[in-house]
Order: structure tokens, then sequence, then C-alpha cells
């Protein structure tokens, strides 16, 4: 089969796609032919070298597919189906991938949208989870407008939560749609908030990273009501919990979201497609930062 790698650290051109061996289904895993494999921030990060040092590297988390061969023990779906979740050897934008965790695509998805759902949905509904967001709470969610952001928003906005999102103007509408109260981010962020809840917020979640933990400690009255999936050493320095997946994933969200998809309370907007023999050029676009929504590889 052919399979993104690469072999040294470096720039887009350092990808490329080779002749791997078709992989095979352990106990309790599928393989699936790729129709779709989401593009993620850690795919660059790891060709980078910020991440494993191990050479040579295959990428890719989170696929949709059909199902094309069972591992032993799996009765719940059958070749032929079509699932989306996650790669079980992080080597998802390939022709074939297995996977450990996988959940049926809902019916109203294509396969782009599918790939597009589980890293969001699974590092959102953790960071939740870890704040232990509840009914009749309020959460503000500090870099709403973007696809981790969008999902906090929807997963708590269906928990019952009262959500203020922030977002540059332009998302201000968007964010109304899902059911945030949206609020400019930037200086006179806090006091913005605290004009919208003026007893502060019960919980706070930072998608964005952009070194507003002290603000948002302030506004939730306790760095243990704050969670951030992107500001490590502002966690350090703030006493903040930083979410990672090894501390435990919400890998649960892959059964549950489809009823939240068909009801039409959830969504993540795919913003640009790439063949997969484009992967050099989908990593270019995605680290300049200029598409809204999320990238999606195509195979087949």
């Amino acid at each position: 089969m052919k399979a993104a790698q690469f072999s040294r650290f470096g720039g887009p051109e350092v990808v490329e796609l080779v002749d791997r061996p078709d992989p095979r289904p352990g106990p309790g895993e599928v393989r699936i032919a790729v129709r779709a494999a989401g593009v993620n921030a850690s795919d660059w990060k790891k060709r980078q070298g910020l991440m494993d040092q191990e050479l040579p590297q295959t990428l890719g988390y989170e696929v949709a597919g059909i199902v094309d061969e069972l591992g032993e023990g799996v009765t719940d779906v059958a070749i032929g189906d079509r699932v989306f979740g996650f790669c079980a050897d992080a080597a998802a934008q390939a022709e074939l991938a297995v996977l450990a965790h996988y959940a049926p695509i809902p019916a109203s998805l294509d396969f782009a949208a599918a790939a597009a759902l589980p890293v969001a949905i699974e590092t959102a509904a953790r960071a939740l989870d870890q704040l232990g967001v509840q009914s009749g709470e309020t959460l503000l969610v500090n870099g709403a407008s973007g696809v981790i952001g969008r999902a906090a928003v929807q997963l708590a906005v269906a928990r019952g939560a009262r959500v203020i999102g922030t977002g540059s103007p332009g998302s201000h509408e968007m964010l109304r749609s899902l059911g945030a109260e949206p609020v400019a981010y930037g200086d006179g962020m806090a006091e913005r908030v605290g004009a919208l809840s003026a007893g502060g917020v019960d919980r706070a979640l930072d998608i964005a990273g952009s070194g507003v933990l002290a603000e948002l400690v302030q506004l939730a009255g306790s760095p243990q009501h704050v969670v951030t999936v992107a500001d490590f050493a502002g966690a350090q320095e703030h006493g903040v919990r930083f979410s990672r997946g090894d501390s435990g994933r919400a890998l649960y969200t892959l059964g549950q979201i489809g009823g939240l998809i068909e009801a039409g309370q959830f969504s993540i907007p795919v913003g640009k497609t790439f063949p997969l023999n484009a992967i050099a050029e989908a990593h270019r676009a995605g680290e300049t930062g200029a598409v809204r929504g999320k990238i999606v590889l195509l195979v087949g």
C-alpha cells in the first residue's frame, strides 16, 4: 500500500508516499480501506522533530473508510461497513489503516466529514470531563472558533452549560449559531466576559494557548477550574491542568457523537481537502493557519 512517511525531520517537503506492507488487524481491531484522513498540528510537529525522535515515521491519527478485514473477536461491525475512528499505529494517511477505536459513520456524513471528527471530539470531551462541566454552569471557551473550540462549545451546550466563547469579531455570528455568547479576544477580554457574567464563570477552557491563563484563573476563581489543551508552559506557571491524551482519553465520544449529529446539534466544517499525493501541500496549508475548518486528505 501507499502511505505517507518521512525519514528525516524538516519542512513539508520531507513527507513522501512510500510503499509499505499492508497492515493486518489484531484482536479487537478492524482494517479499513481509507477514504479520508484528517490532518492535525501534531502531524507537522512530528515532522519537525518536536515529538518522537525515531525515524522513519508515518503520519495520521484520525481516519474514515470501509471495513475490509476484521480482527479476532470483532462482532460489532462487518466487512463493507463505513466507520471512522483512531488509527492504531498513527499511520492513517495511507491507503489502508488499522483502527483500534471506531464507530459507524453517521448516515448524513460523507467520509471527509467523518474523518474530521475524532481528534476534535475526543480532545474537547476529555477537557470538559476534566473540568467537570455540568448543566447550569457557565463555561468560558478561549479560542472557540477553531475546530476543537467549536467542538467544545457544542458538546458543552449539549450538556446544558451556558457557554461564553472568545473569537474574532468575524466569528461571532457563527459562535451564536452554535449556542455560545461571543466576546472578542485580546486586551480587555476579561472585562468583556465580566460584563456578560458578573459573577465570573464556573469553568474555563483554553483552546487557543494565547497567554491568557492568568485572566482565566481570575474569571473562574481558581486554577482548579481551568484546563488548557494548548499552553503547557502557562499551565505550569499558573497551576492549571494541562489536558493530554495519556491522562485518559474520551473515546466514548466516537459512539455518542452520531446522535448529536443526526439531531442537528453538532458539526465540524471541512475547510479544505487535498488528495493523498498532495500531503506536503496540505501540511503547508495547515501550518499557515489560512484554512478555516478541518484539513482532510482524500484517498482512493
